[in-house]
């Protein structure tokens, strides 16, 4: 596998100064979320241009740092139709964005059917599946004409919510352009937590061909909440994860999540040497 990191989880600083300590802690590929790493210029939609695309192209190069993942976490099933498009442009711009960079995948989450983003029981009704499937369908699209691969990421307190409505929306959206972020704790919730290697177990097998990147993380249990943590430092198992990355996905694409600066490192040690065993 290859390990990556989210820049923005990184030690403050520009991404100019971000990709080096990258490469130094010995990550290999990196997940870019543009409006929660840049500060230094605009990353507006208009913004995205081939000529920054070539500048980020070369930068990342420099640092031998492939982008794993060009985050793009907005609300596809935002409630109102105005903002709704304006979600969905900046979904556009991004694909135009990655045709060039060469990323690995553009990367979503499932949202709410609310303006603010939140769980609420209705993340999980038939109805908010079919609104965000059809909101989907044009960003699918733009996808396919520019040769770019899109993934959503089950989330449990989003929309797609378990593996078997991941399922729904690949074969309503039928594209090879779509893809999955297989990320296992974000399956878990307070409900299901203790069944984790039942619900792990079947999302593999529902997902693992759809697969195209891993998120890796872990969780603990405080205060009656779940609460993701640096891979290594919580309640998972990783060897039937590990297992399936090695026999299924040879040098997949994985970046931690939920790390700080001062455990990045053991983080990916970790799970470099439960790799080997796994």
């Amino acid at each position: 596998m290859q390990i990556g990191i989210r820049l923005h989880d990184m030690k403050q600083g520009t991404l100019e100064e971000r990709l080096p300590l990258a490469h130094k802690q010995g990550f290999s590929c990196a997940q870019l979320a543009l409006s929660k790493t840049v500060r230094e210029y605009s990353v507006e939609n208009a913004a995205l241009t081939p000529g920054l695309a070539m500048y980020l192209k070369k930068l990342f190069a420099k640092n031998e740092i492939d982008i794993a993942v060009l985050g793009c976490y907005k609300n596809l099933a935002h409630p109102d139709a105005v903002e709704l498009a304006a979600i969905q442009d900046t979904y556009y711009a991004h694909i135009r964005l990655a045709s060039l960079l060469g990323c690995s995948v553009v990367g979503t989450e499932t949202g709410a059917p609310n303006a603010v983003y939140k769980y609420e029981p209705a993340c999980h009704t038939e109805e908010a599946l079919q609104f965000f499937i059809r909101n989907l369908r044009s960003v699918v699209a733009c996808a396919e004409k520019f040769g770019v691969i899109f993934a959503i990421e089950p989330v449990w307190n989003h929309i797609v919510y378990n593996s078997k409505c991941a399922i729904q929306v690949l074969q309503a959206i039928n594209s090879p352009n779509l893809r999955i972020i297989l990320d296992p704790v974000n399956l878990l919730s307070m409900e299901n937590y203790e069944q984790r290697d039942v619900v792990i177990r079947e999302a593999i097998r529902d997902l693992g061909d759809y697969t195209a990147v891993m998120h890796l993380k872990d969780f603990c249990i405080e205060e009656g909440k779940l609460v993701s943590v640096a891979a290594g430092t919580g309640l998972m198992d990783y060897q039937p994860i590990l297992r399936f990355m090695k026999e299924k996905k040879p040098f997949v694409q994985a970046t931690l999540e939920d790390t700080e600066p001062g455990n990045a490192e053991a983080a990916r040690r970790f799970l470099e040497e439960s790799y080997e065993k796994a």
